[in-house]
């Protein structure tokens, strides 16, 4: 039996990296800071993480409207693709990197910004990867059109 199939992953990498990646920014600027001084720059902020919210919601909404996991590490019952699902396979962690972002731009801390890449980075090879082969596995030919209408973030 395909190892994919039950479940993508026992850890719940996504939101760990977020909340991980938020916590060494604070205590990365308390110890070598690295401000960030533009004009706008915290309607910017503010505006992102609006919007990153909003993208979240979203998401979240139609998970659950078409009564499959919200959660990262548990199994499919239904492959999703409308919604924010009709333009990003992986709407969740794109609204993810758009709040760190948006929050390096609110409190004008550069370590958000430079931790933002890596969050996506550590996200497709913990995450998205492993949820491909479970969304592979469990739908097929269905997730394989899917991918070649919809790219992976945006």
């Amino acid at each position: 039996m395909n190892t994919y199939r039950e479940r993508p992953n026992f850890i719940p990498w996504p939101p760990l990296l977020l909340v991980g990646f938020t916590l060494a920014a604070i205590v990365l600027n308390k110890v070598a800071p690295l401000a960030l001084e533009f004009q706008g720059i915290t309607s910017l902020g503010v505006l992102m993480i609006v919007l990153a919210l909003g993208i979240d919601l979203w998401a979240m909404r139609t998970l659950h409207e078409s009564k499959t996991t919200i959660l990262p590490n548990r199994g499919s019952t239904h492959l999703v693709a409308h919604g924010p699902f009709g333009y990003s396979r992986n709407p969740i962690y794109l609204a993810n990197m758009m709040l760190l972002v948006g929050m390096g731009f609110l409190s004008h801390n550069s370590w958000f910004l430079a931790l933002a890449p890596i969050d996506g980075i550590l996200t497709y090879f913990l995450a998205i990867r492993r949820e491909e082969n479970h969304l592979l596995a469990k739908f097929g030919y269905q997730f394989e059109d899917y991918c070649r209408k919809v790219r992976r973030w945006i």
